[in-house]
């Protein structure tokens, strides 16, 4: 080989024994991470976790509707419009400032039936005057204390009611076959239809149909009673009606023979929330019982059921690394002590106690706000037993080994020791831990809010989105209600899991073996 070819060949570079650049040294966090990711089911269960998180947090935001705005819509509704009974035993009239009490009248129907004159009650004598056989009058001397009759005395624009006195002298004219009648200084004529007449107007009638408006803010007028006793007469079950303003409507009759009334029921276009609409452009899964739409809540009960987990989570490791810290270093009955503690909480029943206060909490209403941070707190103070037994089992470990006994010599503080020399080598397991606990911990708010113990309206969560699946019907016949949020759960859930198995095989590979 010639020299000049030798000159032109680079030299290798040397590296000496003790030169860092002869290896790569990665640092235990970054171990750490490079198994993570070698882990395709913990990778997995990243990515199913961060598709969650920019769902809920900021699928929130991108969305047009707010959580609780709610849609309505126009739809044909039966309601209930009036009730109707045909009078056909005597009702009771008791004149004005007299008393006939329901013992009275009882005393006087018994009198009517046997065909008596009088009664007495309450060292009272009483007379009774028969009208006619659909009329009776109860008299105390010359005073009328109230008359019974079939048929009723009823205005005719179903507001200006007649006096006492004026409804009985109708009867009475109509029992005698009279065509007029006077009564408070005033001259009525009276028609063969019933029809009550004063100077040419039609002010009342006679007849034995009752009806009652279910709003008293409804006034019948004479011509829909009129309608409404032909249909019925006639065994109609339905008929349309137009009142005097144009306005055209259908109304359905029932009756129900228990009660001997007939219900009278409009259908009328009514303005209501937009209930159980199916998946559409506007609502891409539909909307719920309230009206709202189901993706935006879908969004928002994600937030509120994360944030949630994590709250309760850091509650429950804040505790739980106090305590387990405190035990395992000092140990003796100081650890004897908080192990009790420990004990204690084991034994209470989590589930029943959460029932109850959520149950206290409805008695006393409690808004939705206050509700959520109390059910963070007893969540997080009813979780942190099983920490704080990890840490101290942890600690009681690490407290003998060489550096703690280096820490105790250099003279520094107990709490200094624990919380900068022993916490810190406890945190990949309590990492594993908490990760894993967030997954349960949601499944818990959802269990709650499902029963309604847990997020309340207006703030939506997966629970208590499913808790309108309150009925077999909307169970089986409305699946994008309850369906998405019981999906969101069970990616978020198995996420976290995923997670935290690949959380512990990277920070103990030997586990795997």
């Amino acid at each position: 080989m010639s020299e000049n070819t030798q000159n032109n060949t680079p030299k290798k570079e040397q590296y000496s024994l003790n030169d860092d650049r002869r290896v790569k040294v990665l640092s235990p966090g970054a171990l750490v991470a490079k198994r993570f990711f070698r882990n395709r089911l913990a990778v997995v269960g990243l990515t199913m976790l961060l598709a969650m998180f920019v769902f809920s947090f900021i699928g929130g935001v991108v969305s047009p509707y707010g959580q609780d705005q709610q849609f309505y819509t126009y739809t044909q509704m039966s309601k209930e419009y009036v009730g109707v009974t045909r009078n056909d035993k005597l009702r009771f009239v008791v004149a004005d400032g007299q008393e006939f009490g329901s013992i009275a009248q009882s005393k006087g129907n018994e009198a009517i039936k046997k065909g008596e004159e009088t009664f007495t009650y309450k060292d009272n004598n009483y007379e009774v005057e028969n009208l006619s056989e659909d009329l009776y009058v109860f008299r105390q001397g010359r005073t009328v204390l109230a008359y019974a009759s079939k048929d009723m005395v009823t205005a005719a624009d179903g507001v200006a009611e007649l006096s006492f006195d004026a409804k009985l002298a109708a009867l009475t004219a109509q029992a005698a076959g009279e065509t007029t009648f006077t009564a408070d200084g005033q001259d009525y004529e009276l028609d063969a239809d019933g029809n009550i007449i004063q100077s040419g107007s039609e002010v009342a009638y006679i007849g034995r149909f009752v009806v009652s408006a279910a709003d008293a803010s409804v006034v019948i007028s004479r011509d829909f009673r009129d309608r409404l006793e032909e249909a019925i007469d006639d065994n109609i079950t339905e008929f349309n009606y137009t009142d005097a303003d144009g306005n055209e409507a259908e109304y359905d009759i029932v009756y129900d023979a228990s009660t001997g009334v007939w219900s009278v029921k409009q259908m009328t276009e009514t303005y209501v929330f937009d209930r159980y609409a199916s998946p559409n452009k506007e609502h891409w899964l539909g909307t719920d019982t309230n009206g709202m739409d189901m993706l935006t809540r879908l969004m928002y009960g994600g937030r509120v059921s994360l944030i949630i987990g994590f709250i309760v989570v850091a509650i429950e490791g804040s505790i739980g690394i106090v305590m387990g810290g405190i035990s395992g270093y000092f140990g003796g009955w100081v650890d004897n002590l908080i192990m009790r503690i420990v004990d204690v909480f084991y034994c209470l029943p989590s589930m029943p106690i959460i029932i109850i206060l959520g149950a206290a909490m409805d008695a006393m209403r409690i808004d939705s706000w206050t509700r959520m941070m109390y059910l963070m707190l007893i969540l997080g103070f009813l979780g942190w037993p099983g920490i704080a037994r990890l840490v101290r089992g942890q600690i009681l470990s690490l407290r003998e080994q060489e550096f703690m006994t280096a820490a105790e010599a250099c003279g520094i503080s107990a709490w200094h020791r624990i919380f900068r020399h022993l916490i810190p080598n406890v945190i990949p397991q309590l990492i594993v831990t908490c990760t894993m606990s967030l997954g349960s911990t949601i499944l818990t708010e959802a269990t709650l809010s499902f029963l309604g113990l847990g997020v309340k309206y207006p703030f939506a969560s997966w629970g208590n989105i499913i808790n309108d699946v309150n009925n077999a019907y909307v169970m089986t016949n409305y699946l994008f209600i309850w369906v998405p949020a019981g999906i969101c759960l069970l990616i978020t859930v198995l996420g976290f899991n995923f997670v935290g198995d690949g959380l512990r095989d990277a920070f103990d590979p030997k586990m795997k073996r």
